[in-house]
Order: structure tokens, then sequence, then C-alpha cells
């Protein structure tokens, strides 16, 4: 799975996992369901649930009988939390080595790291103002004055 892919995955399964109420081992979600309402693989959702367990905002069982539930309330758990679980980035890209011996390939790859640091830093700020409760709301207040991403899928509401 692609870096920027764990990010959205484990928004949804942390979503999926509040609105099945699972907060409990009892009320656990397997990673075969988790993975259907993504959808992608229960691989990639066991690599996803495993960074979220070690951030502390789920625990998970192995097995048959396995599965995923929250450790805290949808409401406590904010976006850049969720980031950050998962090792995520804004994702604007890297800065390629620049040319030795030209004055804008040698200046222009530690200026540009630093403009990436201030993107991604904007983002975990923007980040830190969702829940995953927001998620599961109609037109939560947080996110009420932005539109879908273009570049990213939407379901017509």
């Amino acid at each position: 799975m692609s870096d920027s892919q764990r990010f959205p995955v484990a928004a949804h399964a942390l979503a999926y996992l509040a609105h099945k109420g699972a907060y409990s081992a009892a009320d656990a979600a397997p990673s075969a369901v988790l993975a259907a309402s993504v959808p992608t693989n229960p691989v990639v959702i066991r690599r996803v649930t495993a960074l979220l367990a070690k951030a502390g905002l789920i625990a998970t069982r192995p097995g048959a009988s396995g599965g995923s539930w929250l450790l805290r309330q949808p409401e406590t758990i904010r976006l850049d939390e969720v980031l950050k679980a998962v090792n995520g980035c804004a994702h604007l890209g890297s800065t390629p080595a620049g040319a030795k011996g030209c004055p804008v390939g040698e200046h222009i790859p530690r200026q540009v790291a630093k403009a990436l640091t201030a993107a991604d830093q904007a983002a975990g700020a923007a980040l830190a103002k969702i829940t995953i409760a927001d998620l599961l709301e109609a037109d939560p207040v947080s996110l009420r004055d932005f539109a879908p991403h273009p570049a990213c899928p939407s379901v017509a509401a």
C-alpha cells in the first residue's frame, strides 16, 4: 500500500469502528469486514490497524475471532493523531538532490524542503480541528466550508 493511502484507510477504518460501536473485544470488527467497507484487501487493513494499535487508538486481537475496536470515543480522536499514527505527511512530494555546481540546484532543495515542512505543519493544524466523529456527520462544522478535493473520488450526497 502506498504511503498516500494509509491515512484515508485509517480514517475510514476508525469511522467504521465508531459507526458499529466497536468499543470492546466483544464488538471487534474483523479485518475482512473493515476491508469490505473501504474496499481494500484485509492485509492492508491489518497493516493499518497495527499502526493504529501501536499509537493507542485501537486494540486488536488476532485470529479467527479477532478484530479491532476503539480505545477512545470518536469525538476525542483527531485526524492529526491518525495521520501521525500511520506515519503520514501532506504527501506533496520530496525534493530531488540539486546539481552540484549549479547555484539554483545547490540552493533550491533545502528551500523546497522547508516549504514542504510548512505545508505538512499546516495540514496537521487543519486536521487537528477534525475528529473521527466529524467524519460520520452529514455536515460537521469542522468541514462545512470545504468541498471534496477534486482529485479524490466522492459519492454524491
